[in-house]
Order: structure tokens, then C-alpha cells, then sequence
């Protein structure tokens, strides 16, 4: 029977696990012997504060002026889209551990109130680098190539037509302006969204109002302006401009009769780790299940405004979202430089690395032949060892699989699956597999990342097809994967008191032609 704690004896437990770690932590030190010299306190580098190292240098590719620039614009945008990983789980968890009060000293040194000060202090420091770099270089850069993010203003009048007409028959229908008074409190704010905070004013009475428009993120962000190129010209020229501008331009219908006073973006990034006791879950996956509904709604952890935005709005939101002064980001507009990856679809090879096609392995196929390669009857003659990706996936991996799959003296199939694609044709060899009648065990990491959402659909659909499904979470404590059952018999030896519990297999078991 399990025991509830009510709130004061949880913190009481709280404490006193907390003192017990500390002491725990003490004891294992090692005494340092007679003539020794102590090793230095600050001998290893810190976790986290060593990840923002890691994506500074992100950044350096980024400003590498002999990369092509729509290569450094895509670094730019990989280095936002880590940062925003790093703040929904590294610097969530931490401050989640300072919030309980069951926190500890890392090996680095530093406790979890100087981890967050650190880690706040480079954090602006690189991302006011990053965003600045973007708007005084990269997009100055793209403007020299004829790649242009443009404002309302710059347009002319036949493009400011042409964009008027896009917004009503497209975007205005998608859009749900939603104000602050009385009897409609501050809107729920979904993470990684990007916003407008407008300041409206009524004429007749002359009271201000807050209101809200999320900027819709089932239409691209970078709305292309048509004719851009002269008929004239002989080089092909590039115009955008960001929904949030295009937007802006027309608040007026969004709000007609009001006097619009002020409208910025901003945007919050929110606790999106997943917390899930797996030794206590009877049921892994549901578990993750309910902590993916529950993220959309984890508490804030950072505020990026535009650096334009008054102290009056500034504040209002500040306040609002429940943040602390550091967090929140002043930052020149346009906010969330992840936008730059839709440069990556424009035509211009010349301004991009050259493609890289891979190869297939000599030893995989080492004569010309209009038949598939017969990997098992390479693999009889030597080992192979694959180097991806130099080496191409799909004729090796995925083609192994496959075979495996089609040949009927493969008996099992074993595979690890952290990362899937959407359409993954690996998962498709294990579901063609399973209809062979091949016994086919996946072993699926439910904690990838953000991937979770994905990989929870895979792992629903091979269960549907007969595999058997084991569910992990791989962490530094490394636990043991719970099992959801498929609906087919299994050996005994699959059973412990209902859970699997295998040993995880390395990230490819590859199956044998008659195995034993």
C-alpha cells in the first residue's frame, strides 16, 4: 500500500533527503594521502555552463565569413534552436531542483544558485551576440546576394497590394486577437510561439487596453513579395517579409475603431522536461503520454521581447508571464532566428555547401550489378565497418534490414530505436518483418528529446503489426526499460513480475542468417 505525504511532510522529506546526499556526497570523497598533493576544486568544467561553450562555437560558424551565407544563416538558426532546447530542459531542470530544495553541489563546484547566475550572465551575453550578429551582419550579407527581409515601408505600392490581398484570403482568417479587461484575464501563452503584445486605445473614452495576437505557426514565417525581379535584371533577386510585420501592417482590421498605440513581439520559452518516476510507473508509456500534455503548460523559464518594446509594456508582460528581470531578454526584432531556416529552400547552390551524395561501401558492393547486394554474403566473407555519413544509410543499415526482413532463415530481428524520422523505413523492415512471422523486438527510447510525440507513434504502430515493444528511459542513472505488453504469448523468460527487463542491446543488433 502506498503511503500519501501531505505538503508539510513532503518538505520535511524533501529536507531531509537532501541533508542525506549532502552527507552521502561528503563520504565519498577520497582523503587525500600523506604527500599528496589535493586536486584543485576546479578541476572538471562545468555542465552546463561547457554546453553554452559548445553552442558559442555554433556561433562561430555562423560568423565564419568563408561559409557561404545561407550556410552561416542556417548555423544561426541551429544555434537559436539549441539554445531553446537548453533553456526548456537543462535550465528547467535546475531551476526545478532549486525549487524543491533537493539540490547539490555539481563536480564542478558550483551550486545550483551559481549555476543559474553563470548560466544567466553568458546566456545574454550570447544570445544579445547572436541576435545583433544576425540583424548588423547575416542579413545584411543575404541583402548583398539579393536575399532581402524587407519592411512594410519598403514595399511598393503594387507589392503592399499584393500582400494586403494574401492577408485577408489567408492569414486574417487564422487569426484570434484576444484582449485584457475585467472579464477576460491575460491569455494563456504557448512556448515557442512568437506573439504580439498590442496596446490599443479606445477614442472615445480614451483607455488603453493590452491585447494579444499569436502570430500563426501553420503558415511560414518569411512571407514571400512577388516581382521582385526586374524584367530587365539578370540576376534573380529575393524578397520577404516576417508575418509578424505584415501582421503589424494591418492591426486595423483586427481592431477597427481603435487607435493602435504600440505592437511587439515577444515570445516565452517554458519548462518542457519531462519528469517521470519510471521505477514507480506501472505503465511507461502513458506515463510520458501525460507529461507531454503536461509540458505544453510548464511554467515559464525565459521572456524574449523586442529590444523597441516600451518599459510600460515591457513590464506589463514581465509581470504577467511571472518572470524575474533575469529572465527576460531585450533582443533586436525579428525574434527567434530559427526563421532562417526557410532560406534554406531558395534556389541559390552558389551561396550553399556543395551537396554531399554518400557512397555505398565497397565491400557492400564491390561489383556493378543490376541485382540488390546481398549483405549476408558480404558479411559471411569479412567484418564491415560503416562509416555514416560517408558511408550511405540506406544502402547499408536500412538495405541489411530489409534483407534481414525478406530472407526467411532470419529468425529475430533486435533493433534500438532513440530517433525516428516520419517516415522511417527502418520501422517499416521491423513491421515487415513481424508479418513474416520473424520474432522482432524493439527496444523504443520514449525521453529522445522532443521526439518523443514521434517515437510514441512508431512504438503504437509496431505494437499494432505484432512486434514487441520494450519502453526506456536512457538518463545518467541509466534505468532499467518497462515493458508494454503486446498482445501475442512470450516466453517466460520474458517475464518479471509483468516487466521486461532485458539488457538494452546496442544502438544496432543486426540479425544473422540462421542463427542459433
Amino acid at each position: 500500500m502506498a503511503q500519501i505525504f501531505d505538503a508539510p511532510s513532503k518538505a520535511i522529506l524533501r529536507s531531509q533527503i537532501a541533508e542525506h546526499i549532502a552527507e552521502t556526497d561528503k563520504s565519498d570523497k577520497r582523503e587525500t594521502l600523506s604527500g599528496e598533493q589535493p586536486l584543485p576544486p576546479d578541476r572538471f568544467f562545468d555542465r552546463e555552463l561547457s554546453w553554452l561553450k559548445f553552442n558559442k562555437r555554433v556561433l562561430e560558424l555562423a560568423q565564419d565569413e568563408d561559409i557561404p551565407i545561407i550556410e552561416r544563416a542556417t548555423f544561426a538558426a541551429i544555434f537559436a534552436s539549441n539554445l531553446d532546447e537548453f533553456f526548456m530542459v537543462r535550465v528547467a531542470g535546475l531551476k526545478r531542483r532549486i525549487d524543491t530544495g533537493i539540490a547539490v553541489t555539481s563536480p564542478s563546484g558550483l551550486s545550483p544558485r551559481q549555476q543559474m547566475r553563470a548560466i544567466s550572465e553568458q546566456a545574454h551575453r550570447l544570445q544579445d551576440e547572436h541576435a545583433h550578429y544576425v540583424v548588423d551582419h547575416i542579413l545584411p550579407d543575404l541583402a548583398k546576394e539579393n536575399i532581402k527581409l524587407l519592411g512594410w515601408d519598403k514595399l511598393t505600392i503594387a507589392e503592399q497590394e499584393r500582400l494586403s490581398k494574401y492577408f485577408r484570403q489567408q492569414v486574417f482568417p487564422v487569426l484570434t486577437p484576444l484582449a485584457v479587461d475585467p472579464a477576460h484575464p491575460f491569455p494563456y501563452i504557448s512556448g515557442n510561439s512568437i506573439n504580439l503584445a498590442v496596446l490599443v486605445e479606445n477614442p472615445a473614452s480614451g483607455k488603453s487596453h493590452f491585447a494579444r495576437v499569436k502570430i500563426p505557426d501553420n503558415i511560414n514565417r518569411l512571407v514571400p513579395v512577388d516581382d521582385m525581379t526586374e524584367d530587365e535584371a539578370d540576376e534573380v533577386r529575393y524578397g520577404f517579409i516576417t508575418m509578424e510585420n505584415l501582421i503589424i501592417a494591418h492591426l486595423e482590421s483586427l481592431f477597427p475603431g481603435m487607435i493602435i498605440k504600440e505592437a511587439r513581439s515577444f515570445r516565452v520559452t517554458r519548462n518542457e522536461d519531462i519528469e517521470v518516476e519510471e521505477d514507480d510507473a506501472e505503465n511507461l508509456l502513458n506515463a510520458i503520454e501525460k507529461e507531454l500534455l503536461r509540458r505544453r503548460f510548464g511554467p515559464p523559464i525565459r521572456l524574449e521581447i523586442s529590444d523597441e518594446t516600451s518599459p510600460f509594456l515591457s513590464q506589463l508582460l514581465a509581470d504577467q508571464m511571472g518572470v524575474t528581470p533575469e529572465e527576460v531578454y531585450r533582443l533586436p526584432a525579428p525574434l527567434d532566428a530559427t526563421v532562417l531556416f526557410e532560406l534554406g529552400g531558395i534556389d541559390r547552390p552558389d551561396l550553399k555547401f556543395r551537396p554531399f551524395v554518400p557512397t555505398t561501401n565497397r565491400q557492400i558492393a564491390q561489383v556493378e550489378s543490376s541485382r540488390a547486394q546481398d549483405i549476408f554474403a558480404a558479411i559471411r566473407e569479412r567484418d564491415i565497418l560503416l562509416h555514416h555519413p560517408y558511408d550511405s544509410f540506406s544502402t547499408s543499415v536500412q538495405a541489411f534490414l530489409a534483407q534481414a526482413a525478406a530472407d526467411p532463415k532470419v529468425l529475430a530481428i533486435k533493433q534500438t530505436l532513440y530517433r525516428t524520422s516520419s517516415n522511417s523505413p527502418i520501422i517499416d523492415a521491423l513491421i515487415d518483418a513481424a508479418h513474416a512471422g520473424k520474432q522482432v523486438l524493439a527496444l523504443v527510447e520514449l525521453k529522445a528529446r522532443f521526439d518523443e510525440d514521434a517515437n510514441i507513434a512508431w512504438a503504437r504502430k509496431l505494437e499494432r503489426a505484432g512486434v514487441h515493444v520494450v519502453y526506456g528511459i536512457v538518463g545518467p542513472t541509466t534505468p532499467q526499460p518497462s515493458a508494454h505488453q503486446p498482445e501475442r504469448p512470450r516466453s517466460p523468460a520474458d517475464h518479471t513480475n509483468g516487466t521486461t527487463r532485458p539488457n538494452p542491446p546496442p544502438a544496432t543488433r543486426t540479425p544473422r542468417a540462421n542463427p542459433h
